[in-house]
């Protein structure tokens, strides 16, 4: 099969709209149309379920049909571009953002990058935590110069929504109830084990956690997260950073 023949079913197998490509044959006849129209659906039917397992938050929040209505039309216009559908669904969230029947669900973008966030942790490669105890066994005068390794399955997600509570509560972490105060929260996704975790970042956390991932020592990472929280903790955040296994190692 030629690029040119494969790249035409390829791109009818996603767009119902599309003619069924030139040259197909079936085996109980010349026309194939209707097998092909099962094959599309069942393609499209495939992808769509591959969202939902990757999201199930996100399919909670908007109901089962507006979801499958919503990933339909992400099928479409974003086919996937590997035979492993891991990774598939990663530029979802900005799908949603711009996808005019959720706009007032303004939150739901960032609950999706959180589940992605996840996905991700979930198939990083493993590695082990920090000891704390070759933190605690430096020189206090050496503690600014030093610099971070952190865990290959940790990001940090910022968001002007309580998205870890949101997410929390629609994943059965939390009791389902109204939210009261609706300020921002940052998150922290790692799985230091076996089992993916979600933290949420004190204020001026995601900064300090976001210039060490750069490469930042850690006297410049608290200054981007004093900047940010004027009341940020050091010795607190270094704390929790080293009981989520955040680092792996020290330089």
């Amino acid at each position: 099969m030629s690029a040119t023949i494969q790249r035409e079913f390829a791109a009818a197998l996603i767009d119902p709209d599309r003619a069924v490509p030139k040259g197909l044959t079936a085996w109980n006849g010349p026309r194939p149309e209707r097998r092909f129209g099962v094959y599309r659906n069942n393609v499209a039917i495939g992808l769509i379920g591959a969202l939902a397992s990757r999201f199930p938050v996100a399919e909670k929040i908007v109901g089962k049909d507006f979801f499958t209505a919503m990933a339909h039309e992400f099928v479409r216009l974003h086919p996937p571009q590997s035979p492993l559908l891991l990774a598939y669904g990663d530029d979802f969230a900005d799908f949603v953002e711009i996808f005019e029947p959720a706009r007032d669900i303004d939150y739901l973008p960032d609950v999706i990058r959180l589940e992605a966030a996840r996905g991700k942790a979930y198939h990083a490669a493993d590695a082990a935590p920090l000891d704390p105890a070759l933190l605690a066994a430096i020189e206090p005068e050496r503690l600014a110069s030093l610099t971070f390794a952190l865990h290959p399955s940790a990001s940090i997600l910022r968001s002007p929504f309580p998205t870890v509570t949101i997410w929390a509560m629609n994943a059965g972490e939390m009791d389902l109830r109204p939210i009261d105060d609706w300020s921002g929260e940052d998150a922290l996704v790692i799985r230091p084990e076996m089992t993916v975790q979600i933290h949420r970042l004190p204020e001026g956390g995601a900064a300090f956690l976001e210039m060490l991932a750069a490469g930042a020592d850690l006297a410049v990472a608290m200054e981007a997260a004093v900047a940010a929280a004027p009341d940020f903790d050091l010795s607190a955040n270094l704390a929790g950073a080293l009981a989520a296994g955040v680092f792996t190692n020290i330089r």
